[in-house]
């Protein structure tokens, strides 16, 4: 029985059904077979600490598969291709890929487009010859991109970006500095953003403008990859661009009105870290129950100690409430409100449960919880980072304050 009382659509259940039956036959699988590739950093990472050309190629079969099979651009606009789904199927699909592979099973990262990664709505307003040479193979799952806002000195507040792109003939030149952008380490092509009216961005009136860049122009750097927790590669990179050529084709939306495209490649990643919170989330407490009611101690199943019950009931109970938040926002979402405030409930609720839930597990498994082989230390790496990701917890509550105190109070 579902522990939610209204349907999704048809059409999304579908979906939703279809993805998950997509990620056990074509990226659970995968992993089965190159585990000790995936297991051993050495070889899923080239020494710049980039993901290796064997783990690249394998990344793109999942893409190009689900992009046949019809879910990987799912949620891209009609007009460009896509199946037009809204935010509702955007959540539920995230959310069943993580409840359903876990950490250990990433590559289901790639089953979906990642509004960062691949095509989505913010790819509506390209030119016409950008639709026609960049976008049918981000389309098709054969190449990916990355979404480079994010500066050394320009985080939270996204309008104090320095990168600039000063006009020159026709296009611009563009000098400046990009840090945290995933997927730039093995990325294809980048949306940049840059001050194209220093004016008009020192008012807050625009002046921001949204380029697609190949990654392997001339004056486009990738200077570092950036590691989390230890590891020797990762999926974030620094980038530097000098004297970096942009021509008119290249331009994203309207000159000068860049940062509303921003803003809703933001407002995406919230959706998708709300669903990543609740959907590992569930795996981890899943596991943890199955885990309390074998594990014997003191000649009973440690299940029977309210010590470890109380916990995890406790976790469920936030998860479903974290759950029903993610599914009410993105309804809201698709029938034309803003939803701000309730999105922002949603990803700052979901992360902070998602990361207690997993914590919760770990210690139900006591130090069998910390070990590689079972994930839940992977998916505390995972939940840890989207508490900072995307809008900061801190950010966040700023924003629903600012919300309530303007008297958007409907709760």
């Amino acid at each position: 029985m579902s522990a939610i009382a209204f349907d999704l659509p048809d059409d999304i259940k579908q979906i939703r059904d279809g993805i998950r039956k997509f990620a056990e036959s074509e990226v659970i699988p995968r992993h089965l077979e190159f585990q000790d590739l995936f297991d051993n950093p050495r070889l899923k990472y080239d020494e710049d600490g980039r993901l290796s050309a064997p783990v690249r190629a394998l990344i793109t079969e999942v893409r190009m598969a689900s992009a046949k099979a019809g879910y990987y651009h799912m949620c891209v606009p009609e007009k460009l291709g896509g199946g037009g789904q809204g935010m509702q199927a955007y959540y539920a699909c995230w959310e069943e890929l993580f409840h359903t592979c876990g950490p250990h099973n990433w590559m289901m990262l790639y089953a979906l487009s990642h509004w960062a990664f691949g095509p989505s709505r913010l790819l509506e307003k390209v030119t016409d010859r950008a639709r026609d040479e960049i976008l049918a193979p981000l389309m098709s799952g054969e190449k990916s991109m990355c979404f480079g806002l994010s500066e050394p000195g320009a985080g939270s507040d996204a309008t104090m970006i320095k990168t600039r792109a000063r006009p020159d003939g026709d296009g611009w030149l563009v000098d400046g500095r990009k840090i945290w952008t995933s997927n730039a380490p093995i990325a294809d092509y980048c949306i940049l953003f840059a001050i194209t009216d220093p004016q008009k961005a020192a008012a807050r009136k625009g002046g921001i403008s949204a380029f697609l860049v190949p990654t392997d122009a001339p004056g486009f750097e990738m200077q570092r990859v950036v590691k989390l927790f230890g590891h020797i590669g990762g999926d974030e990179a620094e980038l530097r661009f000098e004297d970096l050529r942009v021509e008119p084709w290249q331009l994203v939306g309207e000159l000068d009105n860049g940062f509303s495209a921003a803003l809703y490649g933001v407002s995406l990643g919230r959706i998708y870290n709300s669903a990543r919170a609740v959907g590992l989330g569930r795996w981890s407490i899943e596991l943890a129950l199955d885990y309390a009611k074998t594990r014997i101690a003191f000649g009973q199943p440690i299940a029977e100690n309210q010590g470890i019950s109380f916990p995890l009931a406790k976790a469920a109970t936030e998860l479903h409430a974290a759950h029903l938040m993610g599914l009410n926002a993105t309804k809201l979402m698709d029938d034309g409100h803003p939803a701000i405030k309730e999105l922002s409930m949603a990803k700052v609720y979901s992360v902070q449960v998602g990361l207690k839930a997993v914590d919760c597990a770990m210690q139900t498994h006591g130090a069998m919880g910390l070990t590689n082989e079972i994930g839940l230390a992977e998916a505390w790496q995972y939940l840890r980072i989207i508490n900072i990701a995307d809008g900061s917890n801190e950010i966040l509550n700023k924003t629903i304050a600012q919300r309530l105190l303007k008297g958007d109070v409907e709760l």
